[in-house]
């Protein structure tokens, strides 16, 4: 056995050996986001080419049996879901009262977000009338939203949408989202009328007032 041999380690050399779509699913079964086809491709030795034509194939495989899940590329990458189809079934165990649902408020603020982004705190509660701050830390903390760095003017941070957003809405990017034109012209009027009435709730900002959330 050559030096060159010796350093690869044995199970490595048998990653390209393997059947690729059984190889796909076993990985794309424990990833815990959805993984792209340049990562698939690194780590199952393969041509990207022939990584995109398997998982399509694995995809349509399943819609044609009708499994009970489904392949879909989201957010960039693919990933394993439950098929639509059979949501009832799954409802029975994960829906009875065990799952926390974003509340009216919070599914406002991240409409205001994902259209608007980057976009401050002060300018999401001047589009909604009302503080935003618990809603908008709830949802950092949901990992829906993230920083995307400050205000040139003000110094305030901007928040935009995650990766996790676009799974979670099972979209491949932002231009995905439905288009906002019917409703632009109300949106803006609304924000025109308030953003004067409305003080800074940016707690990011200078000199801004301690104002407890009112939808928190």
């Amino acid at each position: 056995m050559s030096e060159e041999t010796a350093e690869v380690p044995a199970g490595l050399r048998a990653v390209a050996d393997l059947d690729l779509k059984g190889a796909l699913e076993a990985v794309l079964m424990v990833v815990d986001e959805p993984a792209t086809e340049e990562r698939l491709a690194k780590l199952l030795e393969r041509p990207k080419r022939q990584i995109a034509d398997a998982l399509r194939e694995l995809a349509d495989e399943y819609t044609v049996q009708g499994r009970g899940f489904e392949l879909r590329f989201v957010a960039g990458g693919w990933r394993y879901y439950t098929r639509a189809a059979y949501a009832p079934a799954v409802e029975r165990l994960v829906l009875d009262g065990q799952t926390a649902r974003l509340t009216q408020a919070a599914l406002e603020t991240l409409a205001v977000v994902a259209y608007r982004q980057p976009v401050s705190r002060s300018r999401v509660s001047a589009v909604r009338g009302v503080n935003c701050d618990g809603v908008m830390r709830t949802l950092l903390q949901r990992g829906l939203v993230e920083e995307a760095g400050t205000e040139p003017e003000t110094g305030a941070i901007l928040y935009r949408t995650t990766n996790y957003f676009l799974e979670r809405m099972g979209l491949r990017g932002l231009d995905e989202l439905p288009e906002l034109a019917p409703f632009l012209p109300e949106a803006e009027a609304i924000e025109a009328e308030t953003q004067e009435g409305v003080p800074s709730f940016d707690p990011d900002a200078p000199d801004a007032p301690g104002v407890e959330d009112a939808d928190d």
